[in-house]
Order: C-alpha cells, then sequence, then structure tokens
C-alpha cells in the first residue's frame, strides 16, 4: 500500500499534466484569437503552418509526455496508454465544445468554457477513481475477514484435537 507522500506526489504531478494540457489548449484559442482580431493575416504558407500545427499540438504534447513517463519506468505502458487517451479525449471534446462557443460568442468566451470542460472531465475521474479505490479496499477488508475467521476456527479445531497427557504419578517413598 502507498504511503501518504507517495500519494501526495502522484496528486502533484497530476495537477502538473493538467497545467501543460491548458497552456496547450490556450495556445490553440490564442492562435486563433490572433488570426480572428487581424493580428496575423490568414494567407501564405505561414498560416496554414500554424493553424494545423496548433490544432495538433496539444495532442503531441500528450502523446510526448505520457511516451516519456513509459520509456522512462514512471508508469507502466498500460496505464500511460490510458492515461494519454484520456488526456486526449479530454483535451479533444474541449477543444470541441470551445470551437462551438467560439463560433458562437467568440474567442474570449470560449477560453473558460474550454478550461470548465476540462475541468469537469477530472472532476469525473476523480470521482470514478475514488469510488474504485473503497470498492477495493472493502474488498480487501473482507478478504482480511475471512482469512481470520479462517486462522481462528483452524486454532479451535488444533486445541480440539490435542490430547493432554496425564501427568506421571511418581510416588516417593520416605526412607
Amino acid at each position: 500500500m502507498k504511503a501518504y507522500q507517495e500519494i501526495l506526489k502522484g496528486y502533484r504531478k497530476r495537477q502538473r499534466d493538467t497545467v501543460v494540457d491548458a497552456i496547450a489548449t490556450g495556445l490553440t484559442f490564442m492562435d486563433e484569437l490572433v488570426v480572428d482580431s487581424g493580428l496575423l493575416e490568414e494567407t501564405g504558407l505561414m498560416a496554414e503552418l500554424t493553424g494545423s500545427v496548433c490544432g495538433a499540438l496539444p495532442f503531441a504534447i500528450i502523446a510526448v509526455q505520457e511516451g516519456t513517463k513509459v520509456i522512462l519506468g514512471l508508469k507502466p505502458a498500460g496505464n500511460g496508454m490510458q492515461d494519454g487517451a484520456f488526456r486526449m479525449v479530454k483535451t479533444g471534446a474541449a477543444l470541441g465544445v470551445g470551437g462551438v462557443v467560439a463560433a458562437s460568442a467568440g474567442f474570449w468566451a470560449a477560453i473558460p468554457v474550454t478550461m470548465g470542460v476540462r475541468a469537469l472531465f477530472d472532476r469525473y475521474k476523480s470521482k470514478a477513481m475514488t469510488g474504485m479505490r473503497v470498492q477495493n479496499r472493502i474488498t480487501r477488508l473482507q478478504e482480511l475477514n475471512s482469512q481470520l475467521r479462517q486462522a481462528q476456527e483452524e486454532f479451535s479445531t488444533e486445541e480440539d484435537h490435542v490430547v493432554l497427557e496425564e501427568p506421571e504419578m511418581v510416588a516417593v517413598i520416605p526412607s
């Protein structure tokens, strides 16, 4: 079972991933905002490259981060794939909702909505993981209880089978 400090360190690492994902998502919207406000012209090769790069940037960052954690041995491959997939789905959903809000209300409104969608995903995962941890602990306690009862039964049956030997009577004859 993990120590409190190990659990705390794991939560701090997750918070860092959330910040990196939020920054990458924000950069995607800032690219759109700069083009929409007229600071950067939307014609030419540079605009094409920045548009496609900024759209894929959050997903590339997630893939690189999770892959690095797996390669360095900080995370098993299965967990890395699951975490990466969850982060990509979360980012994709946030960008999708943000895109709809940006089209209807403007880019300044899309950024808080995008962050809100990400927060809802994190909240859902946190509650799901808490439920799973509680269920695992209940199962472990039930296993320990059954082991304790089994040990008590074995001890009581061993007591029943032990035959106490009668002490030998030695007669002491005075001389």
